[in-house]
């Protein structure tokens, strides 16, 4: 069906609508209200660059945020949170910079979504980031984060041309200067000395670069070796901790068996030398009995004698059993076998 194009103008004239006013028309309603309102014109132009200037003059800075003020492109003044002022718009320019807020930069990794499950992307784009040679000739695959604020608003806008740039370049050359001088297992168990050794590292070199942050904590991910290699890996590091258990056997073993070695040694030498000193007591106790016997002796021979004689006979016939005493005349020693008998049997 072919469409009347004439027809379907002239519905649109008498219904009142139709395309854009043109502009024949509003200068007709531009020349009213001029007629209308003498000056009228000039009044709502001045209006709007009063309210122009208005909002351009006056802005708002957030509490965690300070206002950095530049006077035809040179640096003029910082401004703290809250209303401020300012020169209309071409003569000072306001740039707010977060001072409170936490930046984060991730090295061998991004991260997709955060939440209580976070979802992290990683490939060879970010392999490279994070793929360093450790200090004993191996490679390792070493993820982090950077935490940081921005400490100077001055230096972190006029004097570093790119910020996150550089401090990404810092903090991975920061990063495989740190792991270099460790080994794998190092890098692999002593994450959390890596991590404060790279801080104080990398914070010394933004300070030097003017960069105006400041370093928040660096947090380093899980490390592991590149996944071709980390069979072979886990059996070295098996044959590692074998190693270990024998050698931690054998000394244990060791530290039981020659403690009591030495301690049997210790024994029989301290019982050897308490011998040795109870036979020197003894023989100079002896000595010095037999030297005060010498002397008495000298001094009175025949009551020494008779004495010494006596002390002898004390000792000795106890330990003789049943004794005989015979006269010396007594020639027949007959009567006397029977001796033993009459006493019932005992000698």
């Amino acid at each position: 069906m072919a469409w009347d194009w004439e027809k379907l103008q002239q519905q649109k004239k008498s219904q009142g609508g139709g395309g854009p006013p043109k502009v024949d028309e509003m200068f007709e309603k531009v020349k009213a209200m001029r007629g209308r309102f003498p000056g009228g014109a000039w009044l709502i132009i001045a209006a709007i660059i009063i309210v122009l200037l208005g909002t351009s003059c006056f802005y708002t800075v957030g509490v965690d945020e300070v206002g950095v003020v530049q006077r035809f492109g040179k640096f003029s003044r910082t401004t703290p949170p809250g209303l401020n002022f300012k020169l209309p718009s071409g003569i000072e320019k306001i740039t707010k910079v977060k001072v409170r807020y936490v930046f984060k930069e991730e090295f061998g990794f991004r991260t997709i979504s955060a939440g209580v499950r976070t979802r992290y992307a990683s490939g060879s784009a970010y392999l490279n980031e994070s793929l360093m040679l450790t200090g004993d000739l191996n490679v390792a695959v070493v993820p982090w984060i950077v935490q940081y604020r921005v400490n100077d608003p001055y230096k972190f806008l006029f004097k570093v041309r790119d910020v996150r740039s550089t401090l990404r370049d810092l903090a991975e050359a920061s990063m495989r200067l740190v792991v270099g001088d460790r080994s794998i297992n190092e890098v692999i168990s002593k994450r959390e000395e890596i991590a404060d050794a790279a801080k104080a590292l990398l914070q010394k070199e933004l300070d030097q670069a003017e960069t105006g942050i400041k370093l928040v904590t660096i947090e380093m991910k899980r490390t592991n070796v590149p996944e071709p290699v980390q069979p072979s890996f886990n059996e070295v590091n098996q044959a590692i901790q074998e190693k270990e258990k024998m050698i931690y056997q054998a000394k244990e073993e060791y530290n039981r068996v020659i403690p009591a070695a030495r301690g049997n040694a210790e024994k029989t030498i301290k019982g050897a030398q308490g011998y040795a000193l109870d036979r020197v007591n003894r023989a100079k106790g002896d000595a010095a009995r037999f030297l005060a016997l010498y002397t008495e002796y000298s001094k009175a021979k025949d009551v020494t004698r008779r004495r010494l004689y006596l002390e002898a006979i004390q000792e000795i016939l106890p330990r003789l059993g049943t004794k005989y005493i015979v006269d010396s005349e007594q020639k027949n020693l007959l009567p006397l076998l029977n001796l033993g008998q009459a006493q019932g049997g005992k000698k």
